[in-house]
């Protein structure tokens, strides 16, 4: 058995509507379906290029001497 990962939306019918075809798969397949949680959605997922954005962002800062101790971030925050 291989794994193929696709994305989609399941309908008010309940069934699943895949955001792409799965090309050259024939027969029966198995499926495991994963739900966000209540809390999460697709507006708070990074796109890729949010994340690389972001990353080249701190590492300007980090090669540009832009940072901040770790002691003083911790300052204001109640820890136990």
């Amino acid at each position: 058995m291989r794994a193929v990962k696709a994305t989609g939306r399941i309908n008010q019918d309940g069934q699943i509507n895949l955001d792409r075809p799965l090309l050259n798969i024939k027969g029966r397949v198995e499926v495991i379906v994963l739900i966000a949680e209540e809390d999460e959605s697709e507006d708070d997922l990074m796109t890729k290029e949010e994340i690389l954005s972001d990353f080249q962002q701190a590492w300007h800062e980090a090669m540009t001497g832009q940072t901040v101790p770790v002691s003083q971030m911790w300052e204001g925050i109640e820890h136990d």
